[in-house]
C-alpha cells in the first residue's frame, strides 16, 4: 500500500501536474544541452562497449529521482545517439525535425489519446481525419478519398496491398472463377505483384506476409535513370496474363530509396488499368513533393493511384512515426474492417459514429496526426516544402561536384536528394579494378562510421558496393558536404595505402 501511495505520486494528473512540468523540462533540458555540446553527428562507439554498459544497470533497483536517471540515460544513450540535425548526417532516409512538431509530440504523449475508437480520441479523430483529406487534395483524388495514418511506410505499403489482395480476392469470387467457394487461402495462389528492382523492400515482405509468397512478386527491369520501364511491366504483364494468372497490383515507386527515382505514373496507371490491377504509389519518399514550391511536377500522376503511402516522418520533417496511407476510393478500406463488440459493432458503423480502427490494421494507435497539425498550423506547407527543396538542390550541387571528381563515380544523375557514388581513384595509371572498389567503399564507410566524424550510407548497383548520400537537412551547405566528401577521399587513401603496404610486405 505504501508503494502504492508513492508510486502514484508519478501519475499525471491534476494534482501532479506542476511535478509533471518540472519533470519534463529536465528531460528538455538535457536533450538541448546534448544538441547544443554535440559537435559530431555520432561518437563512434561500438555495440559491444555500449551492450556491456547497458546490462551492468541494474532495473530492479530504481534511482527513484528524475535527475539521475537523466543523467544515466545520457551516458547509456544521449551521448552516443545518433544525431540527425548535423549536417555530416548524411545516410538514411532520417530527417531533422521541426520544432512545432516536438511540441506536439510532448502534448499527444501527455494526452495519451488511443485512436483506435471515437470514444477514446474524440477530436484527434477529427483532426486525423482533416489532415487525410487534405493530403488526398494534395494528391489530388476526389470527394470519396479517404485513408488512416500509419507507423511507417512499410506498414502503409502493407496496408494498401492487404485492400488489393481481397479487392483481387472478391472479383474473382464475384465473376464465379474456378474456386470461388474456396477458403482465401486457396486463391492466392494466382495473384501477382509488379513493382521495379528498385522499389523499397516492404513490397515483398507484405507479399509473404499475406500468404502470397516473395515470389509472386515480380521485378520489373528499369531504364537508364533507374525508374520503371514501362515497356518491360506491359511485357510482364502480358506474360503474366497470358499464363492464367491475376495481376493483382502494380506498385510504383514515388521516390526510390536509392536513387529518388519517380517512375512515369501516367504510364504505369494506364498499364494498370488495362490489366484490372490494383495501382499503388509508395511515396514515403517522394511524398513532400506535394507540398515542394518547385518540384510539385516530379510526381505528377499520382492522383491515378487506388493508393498512395506518404511518409511524413521523412519529407515532411516530423519525427517517427507518421505515416498515411491513402485510397482514391474510400470504400476500399472495408477490406481491413473488423467488427468487435466489446470496442466497435456494427451498430456503431450503421450510427456513423467515427471509429478510426474501422479503417486501419492496427488498434491503439497514437496521435501522431498532431504532429503535423501543430506543424501546419505554425509553418505552413509551403515552408515545409521550401526545407525539402532547399535539400533536392543541395543534392544537384553536391552531384556536380562528385561528377567532376576524378575520384569518385556518380552512378546516376541525382532526381531528389539521394546520391550513390563510389571512390575509386586512378591507381597506376588506370581506375581501381572493380574487385578492389569493391573491397573498399565498404571499409571506407565503416572507418568513417568509427570515427563519428560523418555518417554515410552504402548499397550496391548492379552487384558492385557504393556510398550514398541522403540529403534532407536544409541548413546543409555544400561545404559541409564537400568536408565529408574530403574526409572519405582521405579514409580511402589510407585504406589503399595500407593495403598496398601489406601486398608490398607479403
Amino acid at each position: 500500500m505504501e508503494l502504492a501511495l508513492a508510486a502514484s505520486n508519478q501519475l499525471f494528473n491534476a494534482r501532479n501536474s506542476p511535478s509533471y512540468v518540472a519533470q519534463v523540462l529536465q528531460g528538455v533540458n538535457a536533450v538541448a544541452t546534448k544538441v547544443q555540446r554535440t559537435t559530431r553527428p555520432f561518437t563512434g562507439v561500438g555495440h559491444a562497449g555500449l551492450k556491456a554498459k547497458v546490462d551492468a544497470v541494474e532495473l530492479s533497483r530504481p534511482l527513484r529521482d528524475t535527475a539521475a536517471a537523466l543523467e544515466e540515460l545520457d551516458e547509456l544513450y544521449l551521448k552516443d545517439a545518433i544525431y540527425f540535425h548535423d549536417s555530416r548526417y548524411a545516410a538514411h532516409l532520417n530527417c531533422p525535425v521541426v520544432i512545432p512538431a516536438l511540441v506536439g509530440e510532448a502534448v499527444l504523449s501527455a494526452v495519451n489519446s488511443s485512436m483506435d475508437t471515437w470514444d477514446q480520441s474524440a477530436g484527434a479523430t477529427m483532426i486525423e481525419r482533416r489532415l487525410i483529406g487534405w493530403t488526398a487534395e494534395r494528391i489530388g483524388f476526389g470527394p470519396d478519398a479517404d485513408g488512416v495514418f500509419t507507423s511507417g511506410g512499410s506498414q502503409s505499403n502493407f496496408q494498401a496491398l492487404l485492400m488489393a489482395r481481397n479487392h483481387a480476392v472478391a472479383k474473382l469470387r464475384a465473376a464465379g472463377a474456378a474456386g470461388s467457394g474456396a477458403r482465401l487461402p486457396q486463391l492466392l495462389d494466382r495473384l501477382r505483384i509488379f513493382t521495379s528492382r528498385d522499389s523499397h523492400f516492404s513490397i515483398q515482405k507484405s507479399a509473404s506476409m499475406l500468404g502470397l509468397g516473395f515470389d509472386a512478386v515480380i521485378a520489373v527491369p528499369t531504364a537508364a535513370d533507374h525508374r520503371m520501364d514501362p515497356a518491360a511491366l506491359a511485357a510482364a504483364l502480358a506474360e503474366t496474363h497470358d499464363a492464367g494468372l491475376v495481376p493483382m497490383a502494380v506498385v510504383a515507386t514515388a521516390g526510390t530509396t536509392d536513387f529518388g527515382a519517380v517512375d512515369p505514373l501516367a504510364e504505369l496507371a494506364a498499364l494498370a488499368r488495362a490489366y484490372d490491377s490494383w495501382l499503388h504509389v509508395d511515396a514515403a519518399y517522394g511524398g513532400g513533393l506535394l507540398v515542394s514550391n518547385r518540384y510539385r511536377h516530379l510526381i505528377d500522376g499520382t492522383h491515378l493511384a487506388d493508393s498512395v503511402t506518404v511518409d511524413y516522418h521523412k519529407t515532411y520533417f516530423q519525427p517517427v512515426s507518421s505515416s498515411a496511407v491513402l485510397v482514391r476510393n474510400g470504400a476500399m478500406l472495408r477490406h481491413v474492417t473488423y467488427y468487435a463488440d466489446y470496442l466497435n459493432p456494427e451498430s456503431a458503423a450503421k450510427a456513423q459514429v467515427p471509429n478510426q480502427v474501422d479503417k486501419s490494421i492496427q488498434t491503439t494507435r497514437r496521435f501522431d496526426a498532431l504532429k503535423l497539425w501543430l506543424t501546419l498550423r505554425t509553418m505552413g506547407a509551403e515552408a515545409i516544402g521550401a526545407l525539402f527543396d532547399e535539400a533536392i538542390d543541395l543534392a544537384g550541387r553536391v552531384g556536380a561536384l562528385l561528377a567532376e571528381d576524378p575520384d569518385f563515380e556518380l552512378a546516376a544523375e541525382p532526381q531528389l536528394s539521394t546520391l550513390v557514388f563510389r571512390y575509386r581513384p586512378v591507381v597506376g595509371g588506370s581506375r581501381l579494378v572493380e574487385a578492389a572498389a569493391d573491397r573498399l567503399n565498404p571499409a571506407i564507410r565503416a572507418a568513417v562510421f568509427a570515427s563519428g566524424e560523418a555518417v554515410v550510407a552504402g548499397t550496391k548497383v548492379d552487384g558492385h558496393h557504393y556510398l550514398k548520400f541522403t540529403l534532407l537537412n536544409a541548413e546543409a551547405s555544400r561545404n559541409d558536404i564537400r568536408e565529408i566528401i574530403e574526409l572519405l577521399r582521405r579514409t580511402g587513401a589510407g585504406l589503399l595505402a595500407g593495403t598496398n603496404s601489406k601486398e608490398n610486405a607479403a
